[in-house]
């Protein structure tokens, strides 16, 4: 078999408009694994709003991975290991709660299984807190708040707001912090060389696998690093437009199950 893994990413892609996982692409998923595929969750969601849609996949009995944060954390599924962590730095996690503040737009992490901002009502923040099943903890000081290890920050609201703070914070942290869209609306912030396509290297390098026996689907600009090292690059018909560009095969949508589709052709 010339493809041995499978890389997903969850919103817009695996799972339908409602964040729910449609039956066809469960069982789909089912059939590639007892096919020898490793399936491997690839989304920018924190780790708890990664762990339902794995409990669904029965992951953890059948054995699979799960990139967090965009690939700050890399977990095993079947046994719970945490196979690679980055960290934001301290300073930078202060400067990006500043930033935020300066331009009327909120920042955001986690905790536990929640979300952590300084607004519970804000659109964004609402919708962040139920694309991950959670809530949302309301602080005073989000930087006075956390006092814990940080994989990724979320600076979310309106596009045009969010652009200085993007270009401010990769001016003062070039090299060592990265802040791209994952949405308009949703700027991620996370350490250098955090993105889909290098945690999948070092993922699949750990099982023994290459670039070369991996098909990748996703839908958002997120997603472009790993299709752009994907054998099978898979963007859905309702992705970005630009995130097209990439794409060897255009699956239908998430609505119409895509991911089944392409499990059906390509790998059973």
């Amino acid at each position: 078999m010339k493809y041995k893994a499978l890389a997903l990413d969850l919103d817009g892609t695996l799972t339908d408009n409602n964040k729910e996982l449609p039956e066809r692409n469960k069982e789909a998923i089912f059939k590639a694994i007892e096919k020898g595929v490793s399936v491997i969750l690839a989304s920018g969601r924190p780790l708890f709003g990664i762990t339902p849609i794995a409990d669904a996949l029965e992951l953890k009995e059948r054995g699979g991975y799960i990139l967090a944060y965009n690939g700050g954390q890399i977990i095993d599924c079947k046994t719970g290991e945490c196979l690679h962590k980055r960290i934001l730095p301290r300073d930078c996690m202060e400067d990006v709660c500043r930033f935020a503040r300066d331009n009327g737009v909120w920042a955001l992490t986690y905790e536990d299984t929640t979300v952590v901002c300084e607004s519970d009502d804000d659109i964004y923040v609402v919708r962040e807190a139920k694309c991950n099943y959670t809530t949302v903890k309301k602080v005073d000081s989000l930087i006075d708040y956390v006092d814990y290890e940080v994989s990724k920050f979320l600076v979310v609201g309106e596009h045009k707001k969010l652009l200085p703070v993007r270009d401010a914070i990769l001016a003062k942290y070039e090299g060592k912090v990265d802040a791209f869209f994952s949405e308009d609306y949703f700027l991620e912030v996370v350490p250098a060389n955090v993105a889909k396509d290098e945690s999948l290297k070092i993922l699949l390098e750990k099982i023994g696998l290459t670039t070369d026996e991996l098909i990748a689907c996703g839908d958002g600009m997120n997603d472009i690093p790993m299709l752009k090292v994907a054998a099978l690059s898979v963007v859905m018909e309702n992705g970005y437009d630009e995130v097209k560009k990439y794409a060897d095969v255009i699956a239908p949508s998430n609505e119409d199950c895509g991911v089944a589709a392409i499990i059906e052709e390509y790998l059973l």
